[in-house]
């Protein structure tokens, strides 16, 4: 008798711009997945337009079991799944909360940077919409910042938060 082991966040590479196909195939198959969609003014010759884009270009989060791996890894325009230490990435449903309450808010501007940096102080955001989340605190250029770690994909979320907006967390405090 086998058991079926618990649904887990995997990260995939899509195909370039076809994050939204992807997650149209996926929906359509009954896989839960996710895109972190952000609101940009576009800007061409003769016109400005706010479309929705990928926060993460090329990236989907899909929330499966192993019975459905393969079928996420065949279905169209998918390239295959984040690879980290020779395992496919999972992100703990946490960041995933996270992700989704950073897109979901208007207040604070988000940027996305896949460079590592030397971490600071953890710390945890005390101004709505984003009462709650954790990260880590840096400073470059004189601005605050806040960012964010996904480490399954050594990804950074960066908000330009005031300091007051957040609250150091101690070293014991987890």
């Amino acid at each position: 008798m086998s058991t079926i082991k618990p649904k887990v966040w995997y990260v995939i590479y899509t195909r370039s711009r076809a994050e939204k196909k992807v997650l149209a195939d996926l929906t359509e198959q009954g896989i839960t997945c996710f895109i972190p969609m952000q609101k940009r003014l576009r800007q061409w010759k003769d016109r400005k337009k706010i479309v929705e884009m990928p926060l993460l270009p090329g990236y989907c989060f899909v929330y499966i079991n192993r019975i459905d791996y393969d079928r996420v890894l065949h279905t169209h325009n998918v390239v295959s799944y984040v690879i980290f230490e020779k395992k496919a990435a999972v992100v703990p449903e946490i960041q995933i909360e996270q992700i989704k309450k950073i897109v979901e808010q208007t207040v604070f501007p988000v940027t996305v940077s896949f460079d590592n940096f030397i971490p600071g102080q953890k710390a945890e955001i005390i101004a709505p919409p984003l009462t709650g989340i954790t990260g880590i605190l840096i400073k470059p250029h004189g601005k605050d910042r806040f960012i964010v770690r996904i480490d399954a994909i050594s990804l950074n979320c960066m908000l330009d938060i005031h300091a007051d907006d957040i609250v150091l967390i101690s070293p014991d405090k987890k």
